[in-house]
């Protein structure tokens, strides 16, 4: 070894030597972090903008860890909860519904769910927006009043979705009575119904891919805007969905650069149940901060995860203390995120207590016990001085 080394001068040694040292270094900083080979998380469909940023994850994943990232696709809000309570997957990538099963309400109102523990990790907030009205041009849908009498899908279980929907439309005093509903069975079936002609608006992310086939359909794609100056109206939306904020968004198809006035959450929100692994749950948000610059341009929205997007004190849920202590080390977790967390942790054991004294004389029926738990869980957060919701759900 060393005479073949030696027959290839100083300059042969120097070139091996750089390239043992970047090894150990690759290995090294592998070393730190322990994967299982395999990692699962659930996200929405294939071809949306959150299954994509899943791959572009797993990429550094599997490149830098050896670990494959298994990305389970959910065609709506139960199905990708549903595998996190099952420990088919690890963590999921969604949107609202994670709010929806800490509150227990909508689709995890009923006995078999119930408010859910339901820790989070990281949010995104992309240059594009979680939820917007992507019409077809020819339904000269000009404005969010325009919508009145339009035909609007109704994605079958999912309430993220078609709640997020009734929020907007709220933003033009208009409700889902005032629109045509066309219920389809899923998130990608929305906007095969646009292209089809069955209806003539859609809601998604600004940056979802598959908007371009809207965009490049006979139809054609418009975005109505939602001015962030008419308070009354902004105040409406937020009245409905408080963890959602007025934001410009630069970022989708036709969308010009100086961007279009919209409301957004996070999305992706990613999150695990609150008895997930400490070490897996730091690890996992330690690899996802520190390659960022690695996958943030491999995928729509995927710029959204960035540290310093991260809105720690206008959380609604609170975090994993994996997560938590990544935040710790790297300073960013200050007495305003601790304050929060601690409020939600507060507002979640609020809901797990209103549940347990509510099951034991629960009636039977479905109607009848969701009336009666939703009715008993607005007492309990009514009676800690806690928002119920109720109002906008």
């Amino acid at each position: 070894m060393m005479k073949s080394l030696a027959s290839t001068g100083s300059s042969g040694i120097l070139k091996f030597i750089c390239a043992l040292l970047m090894t150990v270094s690759v290995n090294s900083a592998a070393d730190d972090i322990q994967f299982p080979k395999t990692i699962a998380w659930s996200a929405y469909p294939t071809g949306t903008g959150g299954y994509s940023q899943a791959v572009a994850i797993g990429n550094i994943l599997q490149r830098q860890y050896s670990t494959n990232l298994r990305v389970i696709p959910g065609r709506n809000d139960v199905s990708r909860l549903a595998t996190l309570r099952a420990e088919r997957v690890h963590f999921s990538a969604g949107g609202s519904e994670s709010v929806y099963a800490q509150e227990g309400i909508l689709n995890f109102a009923s006995k078999i769910w119930g408010p859910q523990p339901v820790r989070a990790m990281l949010s995104n907030y992309s240059d594009a927006c979680s939820f917007t009205f992507a019409t077809a041009a020819d339904a000269n849908i000009m404005s969010i009043a325009d919508m009145k009498g339009k035909r609007m899908t109704f994605v079958q279980g999912a309430p993220s979705l078609n709640n997020a929907t009734a929020a907007l439309l709220a933003y033009a005093n208009l409700s889902w009575d005032d629109v045509i509903p066309v219920e389809v069975g899923g998130y990608n079936a929305s906007i095969d119904a646009v292209l089809n002609g069955r209806a003539d608006a859609a809601g998604g992310a600004c940056n979802s891919p598959p908007f371009l086939r809207i965009e490049a359909s006979p139809r054609g794609l418009r975005w109505p805007e939602l001015p962030h100056d008419d308070a009354e109206a902004v105040a409406r939306v937020r009245a409905k969905l408080p963890w959602y904020v007025p934001h410009i968004a630069v970022e989708g198809p036709t969308i010009k650069k100086d961007g279009i006035q919209v409301f957004s959450s996070a999305y992706p929100f990613l999150v695990t149940l609150e008895d997930a692994d400490h070490a897996l749950v730091y690890n996992m948000v330690k690899v996802m901060m520190e390659h960022f610059d690695e996958y943030k341009g491999n995928a729509p929205g995927a710029n959204g995860w960035a540290i310093d997007r991260q809105k720690f004190d206008q959380a609604f849920v609170p975090y994993h203390p994996g997560a938590i202590q990544y935040f710790k080390e790297i300073g960013v977790w200050t007495d305003a995120a601790e304050s929060r967390n601690q409020a939600n942790l507060l507002r979640q054991q609020v809901l797990q207590d209103a549940w347990q004294a509510f099951m034991p004389a629960s009636p039977e029926g479905y109607q009848a016990f969701e009336e009666g738990w939703l009715s008993a869980r607005e007492a309990a957060l009514g009676a800690a001085g806690l928002i119920t919701l109720g109002d906008g759900l």
